[in-house]
């Protein structure tokens, strides 16, 4: 079995403007361990954010090969990558997005409803999130009735109910308060420590300080990648 669960090889994602090519990312080489802890980080315009939608199965590269979970994902169409993100991949997002309309445990079962799931099924696997993420109260509230925070629990619960074997943290706690945050984050170890992949995208260096390796990008290239003991003895070193 491979201890590898995302592998990417001479990526590169350009974009044409007229006459004028884009390169939002540039050669990028990166191995993902199963288990591990990623945090990128990156300014805004380094490409983290283009990265993360490679990553993700929402774009495929320009040039380069994404092997996910053994599998060249960098080849297939838009309809088998809609496949595989609905089987693999885990999203969450700053804006939470949320369908207004729906109870927590309705937005939680979204994902299982495009996969055919049974209604009993969905149901309880959703209320059995919920009560993971420290929602067991709010089953059915609508989002308008959560706080920000409980709003990110729902989405954490949403991104978790296909079972992902990759977990996308988009600047997840970027409209939070810094007690929700450490909430948040706190929530994020925790799946970690229960064996999850998860990438953490941000261009708050403070947030990197939980996982074990930190990528920095910076127009579209790798700058470094460090360990998180190479990261406290680089700081450690700062005048």
């Amino acid at each position: 079995m491979t201890m590898t669960m995302a592998r990417l090889s001479g990526i590169r994602r350009y974009y044409w403007m007229g006459e004028n090519v884009v390169k939002a990312l540039d050669g990028i080489d990166l191995e993902i361990r199963k288990g591990e802890y990623l945090a990128i980080l990156g300014r805004s315009g380094s490409g983290k954010s283009t990265l993360l939608n490679l990553l993700g199965c929402l774009d495929r590269p320009t040039e380069g090969t994404y092997i996910l979970d053994g599998e060249d994902v960098s080849v297939l169409d838009d309809d088998e990558l809609s496949h595989v993100r609905s089987r693999k991949i885990g999203f969450i997002f700053q804006s939470f997005n949320l369908i207004p309309q729906l109870t927590v445990l309705e937005n939680i079962e979204v994902p299982l409803f495009y996969q055919g799931v049974p209604p009993k099924q969905a149901k309880e696997k959703a209320a059995e999130l919920a009560e993971k993420v420290g929602l067991g109260g709010r089953f059915h509230h609508r989002p308008t009735e959560l706080s920000g925070g409980q709003q990110q629990r729902v989405a954490i619960a949403r991104a978790l109910v296909n079972d992902p074997a990759l977990l996308l943290a988009d600047e997840a706690t970027g409209n939070l308060d810094s007690a929700t945050e450490k909430e948040i984050l706190d929530l994020t170890d925790e799946l970690h420590d229960l064996g999850m992949t998860v990438v953490l995208v941000t261009h708050n260096q403070a947030l990197t300080s939980r996982a074990e390796r930190v990528l920095t990008l910076a127009d579209g290239k790798v700058v470094s990648v460090m360990t998180r003991e190479e990261m406290d003895r680089a700081e450690e070193a700062a005048p």
